[in-house]
């Protein structure tokens, strides 16, 4: 980016510099936002205010680029100014308003000097922002944003007489050192081994007019957590208010009325709650325009506060707690689209097209599963309550650790501990999605505990087993993890393993046929239970896994 200064303090501004600054201001901030959040402990955790200055800055930024393209310095300053006014969210969004407020004010006592230059412009703009945001705020604190302004306002005083990049530079080393020193001045941010979120905010508009300036960016350090206390980082509401706030809800909105107003209001508010922050223009003509903000537990009565002194518009509420909760599930979590899902793992193509057609979310694991790959799998099924099964495919601490940090308030994971996926497919058969989440998972689960599974595979090593030594290659049936059956044939074991399992009864065999197996061992099983086994169900699928030749499930 080419300089837009190169000369001396007696230059002319260019408004197009109030355009860029603002741009450039807004996307430092955005790439930035999430850093700022994280730092936000000061009084109520609800990480927003690299979010509330982001969205202030942005409306900054889109009204100066609306102003006329010939507009001056005065016009483009003072749209910069209405639009953070109107668009301020939270006690840093509207310091932020207040510090533009500022800058119009200056620009517009400075309009009639034959040349409005840079330096004029930042010292007494900075002074009547830093003047405008401790009268705002009702109880300013030393350590929050309010300080690195005031050092601005003095820096830039102090360097009136030099380059607007000399000067540009001081405020943002000034601001800079400033905001290492927020936690010796605010406890709460000691505690909790951060600097001041809003500081932090400030220190990037105070970088970025450098950047527009020389065209060079200020490289900082990650502001996250790393200084002393030993705290926790990362839980800063907005940082303008003292002490720690009990207040349920943050109210705002916009009211126009007369000045004399305001004190009253401001009394109100202050019995109502705290983090009472009242900023005004007097742009709007007989009546001033003024941002409200007020953390409450009647957000009622501060709204109609409002409305008997004037006309309100631009109501916002929220309420910290359902904050908390968008907190804990994280930015990235919206509510999710689905109420229900299953997730289960297989193996074996004709598996995978057998269980998704039973309305399962299915994982593959025919070349093993990691833990991630299955909680990745559960949070993209979007679905507010979700059952998984994952077949003896991971350890079971495994599991508990995945559907554990799967959780979240807005959504719920069930683990089934089924070894098999003769055990998830009966599962699957009694789920019903009309059912209560509880009274689902309670019938899936109790299906698969009552299927007796079994499995077909071929022996590796000569091994001594509970049916005798096993020779390698031979046939091996497992009940379970049991080896009862051993026979140097498919057929021998499948028709052993079956008697077997159906020594002690059953009324459905469900047969998962094996990449492997032979066909003739299909047919051997249908004709066995058609000889011996008549009142019994047989359900035989072409799964394909390949580390076993059948699973056998006996319900």
């Amino acid at each position: 980016m080419e300089p837009v200064f190169d000369g001396g303090a007696s230059r002319a501004m260019d408004p197009q510099l109030l355009r860029d600054w603002a741009r450039a201001a807004a996307d430092n901030l955005a790439t930035l936002r999430g850093e700022i959040n994280d730092l936000n402990v000061f009084p109520i955790p609800d990480s927003d205010t690299g979010s509330n200055m982001l969205s202030t800055m942005q409306a900054a930024a889109d009204a100066a680029a609306s102003a006329p393209a010939h507009a001056g310095v005065p016009t483009v300053a003072r749209e910069m100014a209405d639009g953070a006014v109107a668009s301020a969210r939270g006690n840093s969004g509207v310091i932020l308003s207040q510090v533009l407020v500022g800058m119009a004010d200056a620009a517009e006592a400075l309009a009639d000097e034959e040349v409005l230059g840079f330096n004029r412009l930042m010292s007494g703009g900075l002074r009547l922002g830093a003047r405008a945001a401790v009268r705002a705020v009702s109880e300013p604190r030393e350590g929050t944003v309010l300080t690195l302004v005031r050092i601005a306002a003095e820096t830039a005083a102090a360097h009136v007489d030099g380059s607007p990049a000399g000067l540009a530079r001081a405020v943002a080393d000034e601001c800079a050192e400033g905001l290492e020193m927020t936690p010796e001045q605010l406890p709460e941010l000691a505690s909790a081994g951060v600097v001041d979120a809003g500081a932090r905010g400030f220190l990037v508009l105070a970088d970025a007019m450098v950047q527009v300036l020389t065209g060079v960016a200020n490289r900082r350090r990650r502001y996250h957590g790393i200084l002393q206390g030993g705290g926790e980082p990362g839980h800063q509401a907005d940082e303008t208010c003292s002490g720690g706030s009990d207040m349920d809800f943050e109210v705002m909105y916009l009211l126009e009325g007369a000045a004399e107003q305001i004190g009253p209001l401001r009394d109100t508010l202050n019995d109502l709650g705290d983090a009472v922050v009242i900023v005004g223009d007097n742009s709007s003509g007989e009546h001033e325009r003024f941002s409200v903000h007020v953390h409450t537990c009647e957000p009622g009565k501060a709204v109609e506060a409002g409305v008997v002194r004037g006309t309100v518009s631009e109501i916002r509420i929220s309420c910290f707690a359902l904050d908390a909760i968008r907190l804990q599930v994280g930015p990235a979590e919206s509510p999710p689209r689905h109420k229900r899902a299953v997730v289960a793992v297989v193996t074996g193509d004709g598996a995978a097209e057998l269980f998704a057609e039973a309305g399962a979310v299915v994982v593959r694991a025919d070349a093993g599963l990691k833990p991630t790959t299955l909680a990745e799998a559960i949070r993209n099924t979007d679905s507010a309550h979700i059952v998984v099964m994952a077949n003896g495919k991971l350890a079971s601490q495994d599991i508990v650790t995945v559907t554990a940090e799967a959780r979240s308030p807005l959504r719920a994971v069930v683990n089934i501990p089924t070894s098999s996926m003769v055990q998830c497919l009966s599962a699957l058969a009694v789920h019903d999605p009309s059912e209560s989440p509880d009274a689902d998972s309670y019938a899936m689960a109790e299906a698969a505990a009552g299927t007796r599974w079994g499995s077909l595979v071929r022996a590796r090593a000569k091994m001594m087993t509970l049916a005798g030594t096993c020779e390698v290659g031979d046939m091996l049936g497992l009940i379970g993890s049991d080896v009862l059956v051993i026979s140097a044939d498919q057929t021998g074991a499948a028709t052993a393993l079956i008697d077997l399992m159906l020594a002690t009864g059953g009324e459905l065999v469900t047969v998962l046929a094996g990449a492997d197996v032979d066909d003739e061992v299909l047919e051997a099983i249908t004709v066995l239970m058609r000889r011996n086994y008549q009142g019994v169900e047989l359900a035989i699928y072409r799964t394909g896994q390949s580390d076993q030749v059948l699973q056998v499930g006996v319900e």
